[in-house]
């Protein structure tokens, strides 16, 4: 039998696939991962509703994946696609549930934030060993920002409304931004923080600190100074609260036509990678945390797992 199986995160800013198989140890074996920058969360924390032209960008990306896992001979039936934050969010999702049905094969799964974050965890922790525990895994997307902690298993978990589309849409209007749009970014990003610190006071006692996504990869990018992508590089990479800092400085004082040339920052983030910044130096600053371990294993990956050992 065929052991191959495909996740699809239909988050904020980016479509997602990964095509996996089991490794034979509990894990998973990699056979393709790919990204795709598409908007879907283009004006809904404006709108309420998902843009025509956002589906229509997800749509043809979605269409490219299904023959990507039709040719890497993924079964029907195990596919999972998840939908997020922009679809919690959006008043005519189900009509683009319903579409994106008929291209993938699946319908999207409205996941919860604390069910965002509990397979989120799950990702990150699953190639780290258990006596790097107890950890907090942050993921922090377009429209929100998970945050689970825990050791073997989540313990707790919250879904905040900061994310890299979320904060540019409403605080960043000027390129390159002033300075009072920065503070209100973070200002606003802190304040989200303040339920981390209330709900799960478990974050005080953690020995590991998880970040994921693509804001988080891209300043590990950036700081390493990656001319192309390299998973080996930013996977597990150590980004000090100092070096990320310094990136949002370098890249919150730079127009957009300066910004893209940053080693490490692919040109169609770079119109929401400073409101992704002031989220993260947020995350730094309110949590008080020295560094940040950057993991490309997350959501996909704790998908992937569930159908292989599910």
């Amino acid at each position: 039998m065929n052991g191959r199986v495909a996740a699809v995160d239909c988050g904020t800013n980016s479509t997602r696939l990964l095509v996996a198989e089991s490794d034979g140890a509990g894990g998973l074996r990699t056979v393709e991962r790919l990204m795709t920058i598409t908007r879907l969360g283009q004006d809904v924390d404006r709108t309420g509703r998902l843009a025509d032209e956002a589906i229509a960008r997800t749509q043809a990306t979605l269409t490219r994946y299904r023959t990507v896992m039709d040719d890497l001979g993924v079964p029907a039936g195990r596919v999972r696609v998840a939908a997020t934050s922009a679809a919690r969010d959006a008043a005519n999702r189900d009509e683009w549930f319903a579409a994106a049905e008929a291209v993938v094969g699946a319908r999207p799964e409205l996941l919860s934030g604390e069910e965002e974050a509990e397979l989120s965890f799950l990702g990150a922790v699953s190639d780290l060993p258990a006596d790097r525990g107890p950890f907090l895994v942050f993921d922090l997307g377009g429209g929100s920002t998970e945050v689970a902690v825990g050791g073997d298993r989540v313990e707790g978990a919250l879904s905040l409304d900061i994310g890299c589309v979320r904060l540019t849409e409403r605080f960043i209007e000027s390129d390159p931004p002033r300075p009072e749009e920065l503070t209100a970014a973070i200002s606003y990003a802190e304040s989200w923080l303040d339920d981390v610190l209330r709900k799960l006071p478990a974050v005080g006692s953690v020995r590991t600190v998880v970040g994921l996504a693509g804001t988080v990869s891209t300043v590990a990018a950036v700081e390493i100074g990656l001319a192309e992508y390299d998973r080996d590089r930013i996977h597990h990479f150590v980004l000090t609260r100092a070096a990320a800092e310094d990136v949002f400085r370098t890249l919150a004082t730079e127009a957009r036509t300066d910004r893209i040339h940053n080693p490490g920052l692919e040109e169609a983030r770079a119109d929401v990678i400073i409101g992704g910044c002031c989220a993260l130096v947020a995350i730094y600053r309110r949590l008080g945390l020295d560094e940040v371990l950057v993991s490309e294993a997350d959501i996909l990956d704790g998908m992937a797992l569930g159908l292989v050992t599910g």
